[in-house]
């Protein structure tokens, strides 16, 4: 049961060309953002900030995806897990990738320059944070100063969506709980659950 409900599209006619957006793009509405509704101008503020950090950029978008998969699960937050992992496939990130994520250090499917964000999206995502200048340096490597600013705003913006969704306990879609069950599952995954 939620901490605090979603409201219904019903109840947000001013809102619904952004709920129409959304849909478009995700596929159903989330009721994390229908949470936030209750707030409008934070609904907007959100869905503006989520579409410049999350949209396309310099980083590509698969590894975004499992970048914000990736702090998710250090996070722990299983409803940012579901979405992320569902989004990841969605934008054509291989299966195997994304049920391999959390041995990215071992598995052969991810490169020296995706381990390098791998890494810093689980250690900056943790309380307390564990990224530090080692991680910048490994990041150099690979990318320039925008794409690492690219990959820190997507990583933070999955600490708010992380500690949102927790607090609230929001209940997670039918959509994506079917990708994440079916894909994250072989690892150990359960919708609700809220441990790592």
């Amino acid at each position: 049961m939620a901490n605090l409900e979603p409201l219904s599209r019903g109840e947000l006619p001013e809102l619904e060309p952004l709920l129409q957006m959304v849909e478009s793009v995700m596929g159903f509405v989330p009721n994390s953002m229908l949470t936030m509704a209750r707030w409008p101008e934070l609904l907007n503020s959100f869905a503006g900030l989520a579409a410049v950090v999350s949209g396309p950029g310099e980083v590509e978008g698969g590894l975004k995806h499992l970048v914000s998969l990736m702090a998710s699960r250090a996070a722990g937050c299983r409803y940012c897990q579901a979405h992320t992992s569902a989004g990841a496939i969605g934008a054509g990130v291989p299966e195997r990738k994304v049920t391999e994520l959390w041995n990215f250090e071992t598995s052969e499917v991810f490169s020296e320059a995706e381990r390098a964000a791998l890494r810093l999206a689980r250690d900056a995502a943790q309380v307390p944070n564990l990224s530090g200048p080692g991680h910048f340096e490994e990041l150099g490597r690979y990318f320039d100063s925008r794409q690492v600013v690219e990959l820190v705003a997507q990583i933070s913006l999955f600490g708010f969506l992380n500690r949102w969704n927790d607090t609230l306990a929001t209940r997670l879609e039918a959509e994506p709980a079917e990708v994440a069950s079916r894909v994250l599952g072989r690892s150990g995954w359960e919708a609700g659950k809220h441990s790592r």
